[in-house]
């Protein structure tokens, strides 16, 4: 099983994801962002936009996504913003239509929950605001509102901790992990976003 985690910038996804991987016994996270990172690093600077947009990161992530899936002894986790119809339809489609059983997740959130999200992480903190994710908010929290893109997850009024065990229920996913006390959670959840700075 695959399970995509998808919603705007500043949703959860990935502490989410990785919050997901440590209650759920054998999962593993594949995070589409690595091969996305390294296609920009093999191409010159000007050739660096939206990694999206390189067909081979489409095609890629299918052929890996599908590799990881068949390897895997647990659900494998894809914390991954995907909002264009036709990129969706390549890539969760493409999986679908591999055999590979893909349980979709749109993390959703007002832009205003957003914004205080994305300000209040680390690499705001320290000085680098994520302006691609906050310019994108608004596309992103329209397109997911679809019915392609269900099953929605309001996550406004949620803890993380919430947020995963909804997932797992509806994904029929047993939790054999308890949750973490609260000064123990920061501390991990801090180290999973230094792990995450884009810079």
């Amino acid at each position: 099983m695959l399970i995509w985690i998808n919603g705007a910038f500043g949703a959860g996804k990935t502490q989410t994801a990785h919050e997901l991987q440590r209650r759920v016994e054998d999962a593993h996270v594949a995070d589409p962002e690595l091969l996305g990172y390294a296609l920009h690093k093999m191409l010159p600077a000007h050739e660096r936009g939206d990694f999206q947009d390189i067909p081979q990161w489409r095609s890629g992530i299918v052929d890996t996504l599908q590799q990881a899936e068949r390897a895997a002894r647990g659900p494998v986790i894809v914390p991954m913003t995907i909002v264009r119809d036709d990129y969706f339809d390549e890539i969760v489609g493409g999986l679908r239509g591999r055999g590979v059983d893909v349980r979709h997740f749109a993390l959703s959130a007002t832009p205003e929950t957003l914004k205080s999200r994305l300000r209040s992480r680390l690499s705001t903190i320290v000085g680098f605001e994520d302006t691609f994710a906050l310019s994108n908010i608004d596309r992103c929290v329209a397109a997911l509102r679809g019915d392609r893109y269900a099953t929605h997850v309001p996550t406004d009024d949620l803890s993380i901790d919430q947020v995963v065990e909804r997932i797992a229920a509806d994904a029929g996913l047993p939790l054999t992990g308890a949750r973490m006390r609260p000064a123990r959670y920061q501390v991990r959840r801090l180290a999973v976003g230094i792990r995450h700075i884009r810079l």
